[in-house]
């Protein structure tokens, strides 16, 4: 009797090694979904002044082709997030990691055999978008349904952001690369990206069969209104301030990438490597401060508060002089001041939502900041064309407002914050 019992002690403890062990596993394959998608995005953006030589078009013109990306997404995350709920995560993840590679092939091939490929390369990207938008905002709810205790949940998603934020600083870098070979090759390399998720999505992350019953659509929809209804300050301003801090770094990222290439000559992957400095140090600032906030809701306020007037001031000092390293040191600066603010953001949401509606309300956030992402790009260049003088004082005065919001929307104190 002692030797069976032994038996299935031995039997437990080699079952708690290797359940832990394949989650591991599970956990690198997701975290490679947002990898993807940050690349996808980001590598383009040291690649814009070369598309806008080689296929002549305008500055505006180039900022579209990160534009229609994102506005695709805005539109398709929520649905995408409600789709998951109904038919399973892995359902909805590996046929848009699909038509994710689909687009990139799309652009891939216009850039290098179309004399006109422009609109061909924005059909691609909007399939791109689609894709992103069925992929990288399920990885949140893939994990709740993983994993049962909230700390392992926790750090799961501490390692998808960590490779969230890995794909942030290489994406300029490869992207500068691989555009010094040819200028289409960073759009070739997206499918073979997926790829690669799709065959570790497919093998290696096993979902539980017993999901709970998804809510009926009608009531899905009650329940968030429900939720905004009860919520409704300082959600919205958690919603304005992600638009705005996305909107900056996606309009810096763009003009820094312009202005390197076309008034200093720095190319290729020197020019990543450049373009990786504010993003690293946004990287950095977001790590320090997601390990620093826990769940301090008041420590949360003045830390975004905090990183609002760094960014505002920086942005506001690009007025006084154009030399290049006088340039990159605000932009690190204001990449500081966005890393301190988006991880008490996304704080924000996940301690002051309920877990049943928090993957719901987190896609609506996303879709949001998409719309940051999406007129970043564009809205630069028409600024960059029209009036450069005071075009800093009007990102700056953006900054104004991210952090009027959170002082006098964001009250922590409040019993309906929380």
């Amino acid at each position: 009797m002692e030797h069976i019992e032994k038996l299935n002690s031995i039997k437990e403890k080699k079952r708690s090694k290797t359940k832990p062990n394949n989650q591991k596993w599970a956990v690198l394959s997701i975290s490679s979904i947002p990898l993807v998608m940050t690349l996808g995005n980001s590598m383009l953006i040291p690649v814009l002044p070369i598309m806008e030589k080689e296929i002549d078009i305008s500055s505006f013109q180039s900022s579209m082709i990160i534009t229609v990306y994102s506005v695709v997404a805005i539109f398709l995350i929520p649905i995408a997030g409600f789709l998951s709920d109904h038919i399973g995560r892995k359902k909805v993840i590996i046929p848009s990691l699909i038509i994710t590679a689909i687009g990139g092939l799309i652009s891939a091939f216009a850039g290098w055999k179309m004399e006109s490929p422009y609109f061909t390369i924005l059909i691609g990207r909007a399939l791109q978008g689609a894709g992103a938008a069925g992929a990288a905002p399920i990885v949140m709810p893939l994990v709740g349904d993983m994993f049962k205790n909230e700390e392992e949940v926790s750090s799961s998603l501490g390692l998808i952001e960590t490779s969230n934020t890995l794909g942030k600083v290489l994406s300029p870098i490869l992207g500068a690369f691989l555009a010094g070979f040819f200028w289409f090759l960073p759009f070739f390399s997206i499918p073979v990206f997926c790829v690669i998720s799709i065959v570790l999505m497919f093998f290696l992350v096993k979902t539980p069969k017993k999901r709970e019953k998804p809510i009926p659509f009608k009531q899905f929809i009650n329940n968030i209104k429900e939720i905004f209804k009860n919520n409704w300050k300082w959600l919205y301003a958690v919603f304005i301030i992600g638009i705005i801090l996305m909107f900056i770094l996606f309009a810096v990222l763009f003009y820094l990438s312009d202005i390197l290439e076309k008034v200093y000559d720095v190319k290729n992957v020197k020019k990543g490597l450049f373009l990786a400095i504010p993003l690293g140090g946004l990287c950095i600032a977001s790590y320090i401060t997601g390990k620093f906030i826990k769940e301090n809701k008041v420590l949360m306020k003045w830390l975004t508060f905090g990183g609002c007037i760094l960014l505002a001031g920086s942005i506001a000092a690009l007025t006084f002089s154009k030399a290049m390293w006088y340039i990159i040191v605000l932009f690190l600066l204001s990449g500081i001041g966005i890393g301190i603010g988006l991880p008490c953001l996304d704080a924000f949401i996940t301690c002051g939502i309920e877990k049943e509606e928090r993957g719901t309300i987190s896609s609506i956030y996303s879709s949001m900041r998409f719309i940051g992402v999406a007129a970043g790009p564009p809205v630069m260049a028409i600024m960059m064309k029209n009036i450069e003088n005071v075009m800093f004082f009007i990102i700056s005065g953006l900054g104004i407002i991210a952090l009027l919001t959170t002082f006098f929307a964001i009250k922590p104190e409040n019993e309906n914050t929380s």
